[in-house]
């Protein structure tokens, strides 16, 4: 089978790329514009295996997409602007990368009659949940303008799956950390501050409960899915470790050495969601489940930065 990857020298996508080289024999087209958040770095170690070629450009640009996608099996589309810090500032790029890029994609992989294409998206869209969890039927409620793009972006592949056939499926996943985050997030920012004695900027008061997953688990997760998920369907990927930032927090200082004295709280975002949540048992059913413990990945993930 032969991949495109887009958005695949950022975090999660690099990860992927990884994955797919190291663990299976399909040939690996990645397409990346390296904005902010993706780094030809990330692919190391893998551009010099003979399945995988980089190409830099992006992916609103529909005639290198089409060039690039006329010779794919499959489509996995991580390229997001993902900052909700960023998309509070300035929407514009959210929205012309997230809705309108995935628009040119799933254009594209019509004319093309692309056999598969995945659509990763996010546990944001669905809003915050206080109790319980949210399974793939509930309808999305997205609270800020990158989880807004992100469900506009999950309608439009839906739609294309039920207007055109077009073999869609959708992966949403709960907060990932582990290698080669942006170091504007909060895990490998943490760590940073932690181990050069900068204090911790915490919102509000670090109440706000996430789940994490370990991206390596994520990306076997997004694998099955691309192999054995029904097309025209949702699949979300979580681990269960729910966490408040506090928490989350303390234990990054303590991986550290660090004094919690560097927690500094600091004024909350606007329209900040309490918690997430998943149900996963869609997901699990497909034989898939997550293999690291958070203790395992933020141990790795420390060491990875540090």
């Amino acid at each position: 089978m032969h991949l495109l990857v887009t958005g695949g020298a950022g975090f999660i996508g690099s990860n992927f790329v990884h994955h797919l080289v190291d663990t299976t024999d399909h040939q690996v087209t990645t397409l990346d514009a390296l904005t902010y958040a993706g780094d030809r770095s990330n692919l190391d170690g893998t551009l010099s295996n003979d399945r995988h070629e980089f190409v830099e450009g992006d992916i609103r640009d529909r005639e290198l997409v089409t060039e690039l996608a006329a010779d794919a099996d499959a489509i996995v589309n991580f390229a997001a602007e993902s900052h909700v810090d960023r998309s509070i500032n300035d929407t514009e790029p959210f929205v012309s990368t997230n809705v309108q890029g995935t628009q040119v994609l799933l254009d594209v992989s019509r004319e093309v009659d692309i056999e598969r294409f995945v659509q990763i998206s996010t546990d944001e869209v669905y809003g915050e949940i206080l109790d319980g969890t949210f399974a793939e039927s509930d309808p999305p409620d997205p609270r800020n303008p990158y989880a807004a793009t992100k469900a506009s972006a999950d309608l439009l592949a839906h739609s294309f799956y039920v207007t055109y056939d077009l073999p869609v499926v959708i992966t949403r996943s709960s907060n990932n950390y582990g290698p080669r985050q942006h170091p504007e997030k909060l895990i490998p920012k943490f760590i940073k501050h932690a181990a050069d004695g900068e204090s911790l900027p915490l919102y509000g008061d670090g109440s706000n409960v996430r789940e994490w997953t370990y991206v390596f688990d994520n990306c076997r997760a997004v694998e099955r899915v691309l192999k054995e998920g029904d097309p025209g369907e949702i699949y979300n990927i979580g681990s269960g470790h729910e966490l408040q930032n506090i928490e989350i927090t303390r234990k990054i200082l303590d991986e550290v050495g660090a004094s919690e004295d560097l927690i500094e709280f600091v004024e909350d975002r606007p329209g900040h969601d309490q918690r997430y949540a998943l149900d996963t048992e869609k997901i699990e059913a497909l034989g898939w489940e997550p293999e690291w413990s958070f203790e395992q990945g933020l141990e790795e993930t420390v060491e990875y930065y540090l």
